[in-house]
This record gives C-alpha cells, sequence and structure tokens, in this order.
C-alpha cells in the first residue's frame, strides 16, 4: 500500500524526521487559506505539489496544458492559481501511464533554502535477506539511471535486525555524504529516526528523494526531508489499522480493490487472455507460458489454495469487468483443494456470468478424473487440456478468434 507524499511526510515526522513546514487540501479556498497563513507567518516562498502515487511531477504535464505537478509560488494569490489549474485536472508523468491520474489533493509547504540534494532509503535486500539503508549524493535524480552508471557513488549499510541501525554506522553514512561536521550528530539521529519509522511501520521501502541539506534565513544549516515515499507491506497491515486507513482508493484500480474484498489477489494487466489459478508460482508459469506462445495476459489471478465456489464466482465477475478480455484461462492443481469441488465452482461461475468467451481449463491433482468428469457433463462449451502448453496454445487460438 502506497502512501502520498503528505502522508508519508508525516508519518517520517512522527518518528522524529525533520521536514518542512506544511499543509494539505483539498479544494482551492483550503489552498487558499493555508497559503495566507504560512505567508503571515513569514514564509518567502511556498511549493504547491500534486499528491499522487506516481513520480516524475515536477516533469508531468496536466490534459489542460499545464507543466509540471510542483509549482514554486511567491503569493498566496500565485497559489490559488495554481490549485485552480491542477485540482482534479489528471497529471500524467512517465511513472502514471498515457492516462495519467488526477489530482484531488495539494500539498502546500514552505520553500526551504536548498543547499544540496541527497538520496536516501531503506527497504529489504532479498538476495541478503537483510534491510538494506542505501544513500547517495546524487539526490533528485532517478536512482537506477545513477545505480546503473556510477554504482560507485551508492553508499549501502546492511543492517542487523536484531540490533537495528548502529550509531558508527549512521555516522559513516554522514561523513560518506559529505555533511559539514557540526551536522553529522543531526545526520546520525535522522538516519535513525527514518531506519525506526522502516522498521516500525512493516514498510517494504521508504525513499527519501531529495533528502537535503538547508539553510535558514540566519544562515544556520539543517537536514531535512523534502520529499517522501513509503510502501507499507500489505500482509502487515492488520498489525497497523491506523495506516490501513491511510489508504486512497481512488489511487487504486478499482478491480484489484473489488478482488481484496474477496481475498483474491489480483493484479491487472494489459493483455487479452485472462488466468485464473490457485497458487501464485502456477499464475506465474501460467502467465509466462502464455507469453511463450506468443499470448498477451491481461491480469495476474491467484485464487489461493482453500477457494470456494464464491471466490471463483467472484474471481469470474472480475475478469469480465475488463473489457480487454477475450479468453479464460483456469490453470487449477488440486492439492488443498479437490479439482471436483472446482469444477463445480467454475459450472457455477460460468452460468451466474452467462460467460460467452472462451474458456479452456486444465485441472490437475486430487480427484482430476471426477472433475474433468463433471466438466464433460455440464453441458457447456468449456475446453479441457491435460497440459499446460496444451492449454496456452488452445486460448491463445480462441482468443483470436472471439477478437
Amino acid at each position: 500500500m502506497n502512501l502520498h507524499e503528505y502522508q508519508a511526510k508525516r508519518l517520517l515526522a512522527a518518528h522524529g524526521v525533520p521536514v518542512p513546514k506544511e499543509f494539505p487540501g483539498k479544494n482551492v479556498a483550503e489552498i487558499r487559506s493555508i497559503a495566507d497563513r504560512l505567508f503571515q507567518e513569514g514564509a518567502g516562498a511556498l511549493v504547491v505539489k500534486a499528491q499522487i502515487h506516481a513520480g516524475g511531477r515536477g516533469k508531468g504535464t496536466f490534459n489542460n496544458g499545464l507543466q509540471g505537478g510542483v509549482h514554486l509560488c511567491r503569493s498566496a494569490e500565485e497559489a490559488e492559481e495554481k490549485a485552480q489549474a491542477m485540482l482534479g485536472e489528471t497529471l500524467v508523468t512517465r511513472q502514471t501511464g498515457a492516462e495519467g491520474k488526477q489530482v484531488n489533493v495539494l500539498l502546500v509547504a514552505v520553500a526551504e533554502t536548498i543547499v544540496k540534494e541527497f538520496y536516501l532509503a531503506v527497504l529489504l535486500d532479498r538476495a541478503r535477506e537483510l534491510p538494506v539503508v542505501m544513500a547517495s549524493a546524487e539526490g533528485g535524480m532517478d536512482i537506477e539511471e545513477v545505480a546503473e552508471k556510477s554504482p560507485e557513488r551508492i553508499y549501502r549499510i546492511h543492517v542487523d535486525p536484531a540490533w537495528g541501525l548502529l550509531p558508527f554506522q549512521a555516522r559513516k553514512m554522514a561523513v560518506w555524504l559529505g555533511l559539514p561536521p557540526q551536522l553529522l550528530r543531526q545526520a546520525e539521529k535522522l538516519l535513525h529516526h527514518v531506519y525506526r519509522t522502516w522498521w516500525e511501520s512493516d514498510a517494504s521501502l521508504i525513499e527519501i528523494n531529495p533528502l537535503c541539506l538547508t539553510k535558514s534565513n540566519d544562515g544556520e544549516p539543517a537536514v531535512v526531508a523534502l520529499d517522501a515515499k513509503i510502501s507499507l507491506d500489505d500482509n502487515a497491515l492488520y498489525r497497523h489499522p491506523d495506516l490501513a486507513g491511510l489508504r486512497d482508493p481512488s489511487e487504486e484500480e478499482p478491480l484489484e480493490i473489488e478482488a481484496a474484498r474477496h481475498h483474491l489477489n489480483y493484479i491487472k494487466l494489459d493483455g487479452n487472455i485472462a488466468c485464473l489459478v490457485n497458487g501464485a508460482g502456477l499464475a506465474m508459469a501460467a502467465m509466462d507460458i502464455i507469453k511463450h506462445y506468443g499470448g498477451n495476459p491481461a491480469n495476474f489471478l491467484d485464487v489461493g489454495g482453500g477457494a470456494s465456489q464464491e471466490q471463483v464466482a467472484a474471481a469470474f465477475r472480475i475478469i469480465l469487468s475488463d473489457a480487454n478480455v477475450k479468453g479464460i484461462l483456469i490453470n487449477i492443481f488440486g492439492g488443498i483443494m479437490q479439482c471436483d469441488v472446482i469444477a463445480q465452482g467454475i459450472i457455477s461461475a460460468v452460468r451466474d456470468t452467462e460467460l460467452n468467451l472462451p474458456l479452456v481449463v486444465r485441472l490437475e491433482g486430487n480427484n482430476v478424473h471426477l472433475g474433468n468428469e463433471i466438466l464433460s457433463r455440464s453441458g457447456l462449451d468449456i475446453i479441457r487440456s491435460d497440459s499446460m502448453a496444451d492449454a496456452a496454445q488452445k486460448i491463445i487460438a480462441a482468443a483470436g478468434r472471439a477478437a
């Protein structure tokens, strides 16, 4: 689950990480009120930032022609003008795809005087099976590009979860970044707070880009998180009902939300052959073999090891809600679940949804012969298959005819 920038920075601030003075707003009047208050309190300039779950906002384009989802404003009137042009409009960035995302919230922040930008992230190194803290002096840039072209510019610290980020590790990273000596203690604390936020929130990723060395009006330096991205582990949200409440359904695929309601693992893709499979590995294999034979999967859909008839029916409804789908492949291994039970669920779902698309079913495992017999006796137009390769070729051909 992704958080908006303003939510991410609130969470970081609650753990002691310095962030700019800022407030979110959902309408023009609210943005104007926030801007008036911040200018009255002495702000020299404000930054108005579109809040969507995508990067590259500053270089994005609105569907009304406005360039950029991040704007520096030197008056409350200018902030109000930008809010009118941004709220309710669609912002297209390199991460949103051509369809873009609608902007429903803006963040108004006091503009900091930036001396130097850095990159900071905490995530899980799956190869080492350890948390890793990453930093680079190339803040504001695409970290993937830095990693590819100049890997030596990225500093990594692997953290033992039993001990957490140790003081000497944080100090080494602060020194490596080239921070002024008087800020090393502050930077050490910030790194600890960021890691603690990641650990205590069950986050999969915290990315601060840029982390900035700033200068106040009286010349005092500070290290501040100017932007932040946090992704939370969905599987741990039951431990964090307060964080689960931050979910923004408008930023998520509606079919994925519906699937979650039925405890189905579903991810929408761009193809035209829907997959209904039990088990994530089997689902990946089904998608791979569809691609291997020239097809294009429309989704990842794992109904789990003990799917009920109701869940199978819900899976069918979700699949059929995707207008791009021209055929359905069901690939089931009856380990925990029985093939005869899943066959009954398939028949019920086909009848309930009045399916008129090609359907290929491959069953294997417990009670497979009984399951295939039930499908044969149903009188429904179901194409049966005994292997994944054969099933993939059959559904690709059938979907091509149906297109």
